[in-house]
């Protein structure tokens, strides 16, 4: 399975403001006020928009619109449709920081339930996808990226710890993914050049690249 090449976590920080006031001192004087209590009609209960929510790694941040911050694991294709039930009209994945996956099977259904619902996928300028999130941002039926968005890719590694190369090119395990970039939109011949571009470095250690590198394979929009 390919797994998470990296981890960052980013830092919020706050802004606090002090009040300030001061009174004045006048002179005296006496006066009589008179009060008279009136009824006021309260205005109607507004309705409460839904509070935004997390759900695995998703983050929602409009009605329609949601970041990804985190690797996709097991549970993430639950999660995601745990997503849609609660907010249908999610139409973009922003990919803040995506490190990858624990699961390359449960990556690829997800990818596949992304493209299904016809979400777009996105990446912003200091975004960074990286290794089976590749995968997850070519489900897009949008695609597009920032010029400063970060890819990277490198061969998966499974529990036994065999490579792609370990396999013939015809094996399952191989065509897999070749029919996958194909599902997503690639020719034949891109799609047998993305893949080994993906392997052309081993599982621990990993090839850059920029939002032009990819469009070398797929249109981006």
């Amino acid at each position: 399975m390919k797994l998470a090449v990296a981890f960052r976590m980013l830092a919020l920080g706050a802004l606090t403001l002090a009040p300030s006031g001061g009174h004045a001192l006048n002179s005296v004087s006496i006066e009589t006020v008179a009060y008279e209590w009136v009824e006021v009609a309260q205005p109607a209960p507004t309705a409460t928009p839904k509070s935004f929510a997390s759900f695995g790694p998703f983050l929602v941040v409009a009605a329609d619109r949601v970041e990804l911050q985190g690797s996709i694991e097991s549970d993430t294709p639950a999660q995601f449709k745990a997503l849609l039930r609660a907010y249908p009209g999610i139409k973009q994945i922003d990919m803040v920081d995506c490190p990858g996956t624990g699961d390359d099977e449960a990556n690829l259904a997800l990818a596949r339930m992304i493209r299904k619902a016809g979400i777009a996928t996105y990446v912003p300028n200091g975004g960074s996808v990286r290794s089976g999130g590749v995968e997850l941002f070519l489900a897009g039926v949008k695609r597009s990226a920032a010029p400063e968005a970060e890819f990277a890719v490198h061969s998966w590694l499974d529990e036994d710890g065999m490579e792609p190369d370990d396999f013939a090119e015809n094996d399952p395990v191989n065509r897999e993914y070749v029919d996958y970039y194909r599902e997503m939109g690639m020719s034949p011949d891109k799609a047998k050049a993305f893949y080994a571009l993906t392997n052309s470095v081993p599982h621990d250690d990993a090839l850059y690249l920029k939002p032009r590198d990819i469009a070398a394979y797929i249109p981006l929009d």
